[in-house]
């Protein structure tokens, strides 16, 4: 019989969490990957059921998939598919895993990954830092579980933007048979033009010939774009536009924002650590008014998937009713612990 959640998230927040915040950000991360990498082992399996445990129940079928859960990992935490077997324990519906290269590449020099604890907020610069496509397609070989799993696909930082379909083609074929959807990343700030890619021409180039591919199969994926928090209405308007033109599945709103709005950290120490996407609390509200813009605009059939400052059941219910189908977690996961999963699937499933 588990133990009480409430013991689980006072373990998270009065222990757990201390001790990672010792370290750097990018170390503790590097130390949670160890620890959920071991969960896939039966015995810390059943060690991790026992203190937070609980039953995901709240089937949602959407894209021609059936989700066990309308709560998801958002792509980042698990840029090269290491965790997944460990993470698919907590309770998600769903993981996004990337974003993914075809070639490996290191990223941006380090630090580049920083706290804001005052805002419950990170600013990163990481730069697609990843072991490659082929590396991702490697662990997937052996993929078991039923939860859904998500590939966030990207171009490697030297490729120019006139050659990106070719990058995020490549990304696509080798994960075809290994995910269950793709998410088109074109919205990270930290690659130089990267966000030059959302401009109607070159991403409609990008999505049809994705398309064309995709519709080479019998059974075709979902293919989702992630857009960034900070385009204005008539650029959201293009993109609606474009998902129909395209025929892709939807939107993934939103990525990080560049803006330093709203932020009580000194700005000493902001300006200090320069460049990065914000992510974290501070990006609640612009994320719920892009959902609830996009929402009124898009048609009925548009999939629209909530992240970007949840960090309660009560913001995951604020983005559903905003219009969004599903929701992901990624700051909020690190600031809150495994606990905000159970919160959110219990408040949603009760509605």
């Amino acid at each position: 019989m588990p133990i009480s959640f409430n013991f689980g998230r006072a373990m998270y927040h009065l222990v757990i969490r201390p001790i990672l915040f010792l370290f750097s950000p990018e170390k503790a991360h590097e130390i949670a990957a160890f620890f959920l990498q071991m969960l896939s082992w039966p015995v810390f399996k059943s060690l991790y059921k026992n203190i937070f445990g609980f039953n995901s129940d709240d089937k949602i079928e959407l894209m021609g998939l059936e989700f066990s859960s309308r709560i998801g990992l958002a792509a980042g935490f698990d840029k090269d598919a290491k965790m997944y077997k460990g993470l698919s324990q907590l309770g998600f519906g769903f993981l996004e895993l990337g974003t993914v290269t075809p070639k490996p590449q290191d990223g941006n020099p380090k630090p580049r990954l920083f706290r804001l604890p005052k805002d419950k907020a990170l600013i990163n610069r990481m730069g697609f830092n990843n072991d490659g496509v082929n590396a991702m397609v490697e662990r997937l070989r052996d993929r078991t579980g039923n939860v859904i799993i998500g590939g966030n696909i990207g171009k490697n930082k030297l490729t120019e933007n006139a050659s990106a379909l070719e990058d995020y083609s490549i990304c696509f074929k080798a994960l075809f048979e290994f995910v269950d959807y793709f998410a088109v990343n074109v919205s990270s700030p930290n690659t130089p033009g990267l966000r030059e890619l959302q401009d109607k021409e070159p991403l409609k180039r990008i999505l049809n010939g994705l398309q064309t591919i995709n519709l080479e199969h019998n059974k075709p994926k979902p293919i989702l774009l992630k857009i960034a928090p900070d385009l204005t209405e008539y650029q959201l308007d293009e993109l609606v536009e474009i998902v129909k033109e395209t025929g892709i599945q939807g939107l993934i709103a939103t990525n990080t924002t560049i803006e330093r709005n709203l932020i009580h950290t000194p700005a000493q120490k902001v300006e200090a650590i320069g460049a990065g996407g914000l992510s974290g609390k501070t990006l609640t509200k612009r994320s719920l008014d892009v959902v609830r813009y996009l929402r009124s605009k898009a048609d009925k059939g548009m999939i629209i998937i909530g992240v970007g400052g949840i960090f309660s059941a009560e913001d995951a219910e604020y983005m559903i009713e905003a219009g969004a189908d599903l929701v992901q977690i990624y700051t909020g996961f690190i600031y809150e612990g495994p606990g905000l999963v159970k919160d959110i699937s219990d408040r949603l499933k009760s509605n």
